[in-house]
């Protein structure tokens, strides 16, 4: 099988593959890091994952589109809406997270931290 073809399975998970930036297999081109899914017994793809800095770029395209337009020309209170986005799907444990996010919203690296930290303290109240 060189191809996962129309099986429901590729259907019901392209979409969550195609969101975190991961690419769909044939089972038979999975390599070590690739997770194999199998329907009924067989298996039917496998899916890799990206890396995680290219998952936050994915990330940041995909919000861009949300959007409609750059993330930089946002308004403040739609950014720091972002900023808390990304903390919660983890973009800021990813090395250079912060300044990857930074440049995507057009602010220094010290206004991500002043978002997280004023959403932190927030939570703390």
């Amino acid at each position: 099988m060189t191809e996962p073809g129309d099986h429901p399975l590729v259907a019901a998970v392209k979409p969550l593959v195609d969101a975190m930036g991961g690419r769909v297999l044939a089972p038979d081109q999975a390599g070590d890091d690739d997770v194999v899914l199998a329907w009924e017994g067989e298996d039917v793809l496998a899916v890799r994952l990206p890396q995680l800095a290219d998952s936050l770029d994915h990330i940041l395209a995909a919000m861009e589109r949300r959007h409609g337009k750059p993330l930089s020309e946002l308004d403040r209170k739609t950014k720091q809406a972002v900023v808390r986005t990304l903390e919660a799907r983890g973009a800021f444990s990813v090395r250079h997270g912060v300044e990857t996010v930074a440049g995507a919203l057009g602010v220094s690296r010290f206004t991500v931290y002043n978002y997280l930290n004023r959403e932190n303290a927030a939570k703390s109240e």
